[in-house]
């Protein structure tokens, strides 16, 4: 029995020509592949500008950034620009015992703005690896270093840190992956962002727990895949500094908020903080190509040194880390960055998003709050019952106004490119207050 399409948009010949193709043989992250050519997906051809073009010409505003990845927008000519300039040089050479000029460039460049002292960059593909090196090095440091017992994490609940079986471990599980816990290693969970005891937990945690403690890793400000969670500054700005009374490694996973989604360059500096090890991904390539890196302070840098081929080498890499052609896209969104003061824009548009979600959105009667930081929303719904798929039946009457949303359960996130215009926040909040309104009536 065929499962019923989540929304009406009509599917033409071309368009289920496309998804009988796609189902043949791609296998889609969090799809339950049985029902997806059902539920109307959008097969897309092109992308400019905030758009995305599916293969019938119609065109959505991409207002999940393509996964929180593209902060300018797509097809960038500046970006394009640096691209084709690299591509005459070199695609990709390793990293692994030699260098590269346009990644040296790309970690000087960094340097000059990431909040860690004296830092290193180690590069890999997504921010699931990026985090996952971030906890081999917490591990190691300490054996390098001659310390014995320092093999726990301290994470938070509705943390999520990406799918690999280190970054799982330190996450709060959920999504369909409780079936992976035999795989996991355990951690010590303080409460999540959702809980205003957390920072309170956590700080008893680890003053209890200091001699166990690896480190202790969070997602500053905001816990994004858990629905757009908040977390307080000071609450942080503690959290920071009872790991340095108690010499525990701080953990900053910044993968969906570093540059520029919360209104500043990174979340920490909302906080104060400076982490000992900082992990990136998402928006370090402005969405152009998969590259991610784990920054590392000084001190932790140098517990690794020693003589060749010893025991106090990081063996860890990746054949596609440091990829050049990704390294050059950084540098140019970067530049970018600062020179059209992207900044300014985003928190002039979330001042004029938490307007228009406060007087739109946050009185219907079906959403039970709203949370925002920066450019990163969640609107919260409450159904009367389970299995309503409120979240996902919203975000389908959305896409089939010709705005691109995706929910986690019944938060629906609006996480639009950091250059969104005031006209476009307006159309993605009228969109939603309709989709909602349709939907949950």
């Amino acid at each position: 029995m065929r499962a019923v399409a989540l929304y009406d948009r009509a599917v033409t010949g071309n368009t289920k020509g496309w998804v009988d193709r796609d189902s043949a043989v791609v296998w889609h992250g969090f799809t339950q592949m049985s029902v997806y050519p059902d539920n109307s997906p959008v097969i897309v051809d092109h992308a400019e500008g905030h758009e995305v073009i599916d293969v019938e010409g119609n065109r959505y505003l991409d207002a999940i950034s393509s996964l929180w990845v593209t902060t300018l927008g797509h097809c960038v000519p500046e970006l394009d620009d640096a691209l084709r300039a690299q591509i005459d040089r070199g695609a990709h050479t390793t990293m692994l015992g030699n260098g590269n000029r346009v990644v040296i460039e790309l970690s000087e460049a960094l340097t000059q703005v990431v909040p860690v002292n004296d830092p290193h960059f180690l590069y890999a593909s997504d921010g699931a690896c990026a985090v996952e090196q971030a906890l081999k090095i917490a591990f190691q440091y300490w054996i390098n270093r001659g310390v014995t017992g320092r093999n726990k994490f301290l994470a938070f609940g509705g943390a999520y840190h990406g799918d690999t079986i280190g970054a799982l471990s330190v996450g709060a599980r959920g999504f369909g992956t409780d079936i992976f816990d035999p795989l996991l290693f355990p951690v010590l969970r303080a409460p999540g962002f959702d809980d205003p005891t957390w920072p309170d937990a956590a700080l008893r945690m680890i003053e209890t727990n200091a001699s166990q403690l690896a480190a202790v890793i969070v997602e500053p400000l905001v816990q994004g895949a858990s629905g757009i969670q908040l977390g307080d500054p000071d609450g942080l700005a503690a959290l920071a500094e009872t790991c340095r009374e108690h010499n525990v490694l701080l953990i900053c996973d910044e993968v969906a908020t570093g540059f520029g989604r919360t209104g500043t360059l990174f979340a920490c500096e909302a906080a104060g903080i400076r982490p000992d090890l900082l992990c990136l991904g998402k928006g370090l390539t402005a969405g152009y190509l998969a590259m991610s890196a784990t920054v590392a302070s000084g001190p932790v840098f140098d517990a690794f040194l020693g003589p060749d081929l010893s025991e106090k080498t990081l063996y860890h890499g990746h054949s596609y880390s440091g990829n050049a052609l990704a390294a050059a896209v950084a540098i140019r969104h970067l530049e970018l960055l600062k020179a059209w003061n992207v900044l300014a824009n985003v928190r002039e548009r979330s001042s004029e998003l938490k307007g228009l979600l406060d007087d739109r959105i946050t009185s219907l009667p079906a959403v039970k709050d709203v949370r925002l930081q920066g450019l990163m929303a969640g609107i919260e719904l409450a159904p009367p019952a389970d299995g309503l798929l409120w979240g996902r039946k919203v975000c389908a009457a959305t896409v089939a106004r010709g705005v691109l949303l995706r929910p986690l359960g019944d938060v629906v996130v609006l996480m639009p490119p950091l250059t969104i215009t005031s006209e476009e926040i307006h159309r993605i909040v009228g969109t939603l207050a309709e989709a909602i309104t349709e939907v949950t009536a």
